[in-house]
């Protein structure tokens, strides 16, 4: 158990999570991170320069509110507490348009990108209050307000992402803990990449920049930020 601060990253063996981990272990923090994928789960222990003292991975389903309030449980018992949560779990599909949107794809969005969400930040709140100071980043999209045709179930989810991070800094705005969503357009990753492969990717945001506005979300110095909705649009 120690005093140092600690930064949870749901969902955070993919690109983004690849990007974020070494930047907050660069700052001190230790890190907890829930993983589906177990080979995803070893290349980002591999690709972190940090011990189990400092790293604990756990697989979590974030759409389970039991699994996820235990896995809270146990990071703050591990480290001490629980300080920084950074929720990346979610997910894209497109190509219906809302009349033929079935409830299959339409409960898939809402469960990645919203119910995973809210769960985590339930979940949080009561550690990031014990230790009297936080930072809950959420990712939204873009596409909450640009509403593009034929993925409404996704654009719907996050709306209810950047709502979800706005309520969260109204009810914690007593405290020193805030709220952001940041809201990237897209994300160039290898598994975006592949979801679109006739896209122009070139002037794509890269993981590692949209890293470095989760870097400065989670430090002390973006104490004065709470309830944003984040633009991390980049040329895309």
């Amino acid at each position: 158990m120690t005093s140092q601060r600690t930064a949870v990253i749901t969902g955070g063996t993919g690109g983004l999570g690849h990007a974020i981990a070494p930047l907050l272990t660069a700052a001190g923090f230790n890190l907890a991170v829930t993983y589906i994928v177990p080979e995803e789960a070893e290349a980002l222990e591999q690709h972190l320069d940090v011990g189990e003292d400092r790293l604990f991975l756990r697989r979590v389903d974030c759409t389970d509110s039991e699994a996820v309030t235990a896995f809270m449980k146990e990071t703050a018992d591990k480290f001490g507490g629980i300080h920084v949560v950074v929720s990346l779990v979610g997910g894209w599909a497109g190509g219906r348009d809302i009349e033929v949107t079935d409830d299959v794809r339409f409960d898939r969005m809402v469960d990645l990108n919203l119910r995973s969400a809210f769960y985590t930040t339930r979940a949080a709140v009561p550690h990031l209050r014990r230790a009297g100071w936080g930072r809950i980043i959420l990712v939204g999209s873009r596409a909450a307000f640009d509403t593009p045709a034929g993925q409404g179930a996704f654009n719907i989810a996050k709306a209810g992402v950047i709502a979800l991070a706005k309520t969260l800094a109204e009810e914690l705005s007593d405290s020193a803990i805030t709220a952001n969503a940041i809201l990237p357009a897209i994300i160039d990753t290898p598994a975006t990449r592949a979801s679109l492969p006739y896209a122009d990717y070139m002037d794509w945001p890269k993981p590692e920049e949209i890293a470095t506005v989760v870097e400065f979300l989670a430090s002390d110095a973006s104490a004065v930020i709470s309830g944003g909705a984040i633009p991390a649009f980049g040329n895309a």
